[in-house]
């Protein structure tokens, strides 16, 4: 528990027997300014993983769920599911890309008032190597039509991020693959919560990335980011045609 609040971990995981690990013991070692856990819990999604990851993760002490179907956005949702109760939801990737001693911000973001804190690696320090140039671009990119059609400053889609619950139930996050992230940030948007950003640091992944690390993973990566953008405002622009074609109840009595 971290300043009253009960912090729950959610992190979706395929094949990363190398990290997983360390990752897990990182997340404990996080203590409070009485030596007291941060964390109450961790779910590890284990997204169909061949090696030895989920029993890793089991002696580490994380919960473990099993999602065969390929996607980040459905590790999320299976990791999500078997959550029990909790104030604040951090996810974080399994690949020890992340320092995780920079939750605190992030929870302190949340605890202070934000619905949702991102953390920002374009705003942090990006170990050489730690992005490859397709993300950065990508990241580029869709930050900025999200600021071009939101008019929402946006610096990055980065997975390390915390999110109250209440804010995560009330977001109704669908995507299944690529479009995870995104989604999460432009509903936020959309629905007026109160979504920050904080620097993190980026240092290199332990392993081979299953997105940037393929041309596959990252033209699948790409269009599932992009397909999510121009899909909720698709659906914003229906809405609000929908709603200026409904008669005004006052003109009608």
């Amino acid at each position: 528990m971290y300043r009253q609040q009960k912090v729950s971990v959610v992190i979706p995981a395929l094949n990363e027997e190398q990290a997983i690990g360390l990752v897990l013991a990182q997340l404990w070692q996080l203590t409070a300014h009485q030596d007291h856990s941060i964390i109450d819990e961790v779910i590890v999604c284990d997204n169909g993983s061949t090696d030895n990851t989920a029993q890793i993760a089991v002696n580490a002490g994380a919960k473990v769920v099993f999602q065969k179907q390929p996607g980040y956005g459905i590790a999320c949702l299976t990791g999500i599911a078997a959550l029990s109760n909790c104030d604040i939801v951090l996810f974080v990737d399994g690949d020890d890309s992340c320092f995780i001693p920079q939750a605190l911000p992030l929870l302190d973001a949340i605890i202070e008032g934000a619905d949702l804190a991102i953390g920002s690696r374009t705003l942090g320090n990006i170990q050489q190597g730690a992005l490859t140039g397709v993300q950065r671009f990508g990241n580029l990119l869709s930050s900025t039509l999200i600021r071009l059609i939101w008019q929402h400053p946006i610096s990055d889609l980065g997975p390390f991020r915390a999110i109250t619950s209440a804010a995560l139930q009330q977001l109704s996050m669908q995507d299944q693959a690529f479009g995870w992230t995104v989604e999460m940030q432009v509903k936020a948007i959309q629905q007026g919560l109160v979504m920050v950003e904080r620097p993190v640091d980026s240092k290199i992944r332990i392993g081979t990335s299953k997105i940037s690390g393929t041309i596959k993973g990252s033209i699948g990566a790409g269009t599932g980011i992009l397909g999510m953008i121009a899909k909720l405002r698709w659906q914003q622009n229906r809405y609000l045609k929908i709603l200026s074609k409904k008669p005004n109840k006052l003109f009608n009595h």
